[in-house]
């Protein structure tokens, strides 16, 4: 049995990373994810890996692009306003269907904000914050385990899907500190890299483009893309239920604000209120089916967010009418996180509205 460490957040990501076999990091120094570029310049020398503070955000992503063109494990972090320098490189490696793992620990925004917590890049990271149509698979880890877990299998689905994937988390996430058990990865089959750039010597000349000019051709890219992004809803849901069986009310939330919910959930049943919580990990693909299924058996739907609504339309579109759905937002500003009694107070309220 793997020993048990106490770490921060970020710290667990870059320790994922490097057991996913990332060899490969480029960023650019912001808070609250500085810890992990910290950790990997320590860390990835010593495993004969490279280490590249880049000149920007943009440079960093584009480093990252080139990395990947040539079938290396690669990744890259950064926080809100950096991720926004990235998303056109971002948009390229999707369109070139490249592998990367971006970490993005978000803080409060538009512009540059705060460092406070806040979950308002989910429209940024699940809906393709770049040019183009496109998708990228999106996980939100709740826990110092998760985000070493996740890492790992955001390496996975980079390399299953030739495509860039995001680990979004938050400066409560990424600062906090917990137990991590530090177990190696899963043994996933993946398929050959046969469309990696190898140079000039290679017999069979290989091309890594996003560039499509020719009649008809980008047209069938896209196809190609959408197709893709529904073999991963089809495949790579992956939610968390918490007394839903028998749950007359189902309180939704992902990331932090989800231990939050988990808390005052449990005092809502402490209370004799059938509340329950339904947490999505992936946020793209978005785990639909599971959500309308426990939101049609539970009637009332409440959404919590660290924003002033953005997941809900998600949540709306998934219960497709089968429950009422309502929101609950506090977008950073406040200087605090919602407590477990303001979220049970909430909760409480739900119900007095309805009798």
């Amino acid at each position: 049995m793997s020993k048990r460490l106490f770490v921060k957040g970020n710290e667990a990501a870059a320790m994922g990373a490097v057991e996913a076999g990332c060899r490969y990091y480029f960023g650019y120094p912001i808070t609250p994810q500085s810890d992990i570029p910290e950790y990997l310049s320590r860390e990835l020398p010593k495993l004969d890996g490279e280490f590249i503070q880049a000149e920007s955000e943009i440079g960093a992503i584009n480093m990252l692009l080139g990395a990947s063109a040539c079938g290396r494990r690669a990744m890259t972090s950064s926080s809100s306003p950096g991720i926004s320098l990235k998303q056109e490189g971002i948009s390229y490696m999707a369109g070139a269907e490249l592998p990367g793992v971006i970490i993005n620990i978000s803080r409060s925004g538009p512009g540059l904000g705060g460092i406070d917590a806040s979950q308002a890049d989910y429209f940024q990271a699940v809906k393709g914050g770049g040019h183009g149509g496109y998708h990228i698979p999106v996980l939100a880890p709740n826990s110092v385990q998760e985000m070493y877990d996740l890492t790992m299998h955001a390496f996975d689905l980079a390399d299953l899907y030739r495509t860039p994937v995001m680990l979004l988390g938050d400066s409560v996430i990424g600062q906090m500190k917990e137990a991590l058990v530090p177990n190696p990865r899963p043994v996933r089959e993946l398929p050959e890299k046969s469309w990696a750039v190898r140079g000039k010597s290679n017999a069979e000349q290989r091309v890594v483009k996003s560039l499509f000019l020719g009649d008809g051709e980008l047209e069938a890219h896209n196809w190609h893309l959408h197709a893709k992004y529904q073999v991963m809803k089809e495949k790579e849901c992956i939610s968390e239920e918490y007394e839903t069986a028998d749950a007359d009310l189902l309180v939704v939330g992902f990331g932090s604000v989800s231990r939050i919910a988990h808390t005052a959930v449990a005092m809502a049943r402490e209370a004799g209120l059938k509340a329950g919580l339904f947490r999505p990990v992936t946020l793209f693909p978005f785990p639909e089916q599971a959500l309308q299924k426990a939101a049609a058996r539970a009637g009332k739907v409440l959404v919590v967010e660290l924003n002033t609504g953005q997941m809900v339309e998600d949540v709306r579109l998934s219960v497709a009418g089968a429950a009422k759905v309502s929101f609950y937002g506090r977008p950073p500003g406040a200087g605090s996180l919602p407590s477990p009694e303001e979220l049970f107070e909430v909760i409480r309220k739900q119900y007095d509205q309805a009798s």
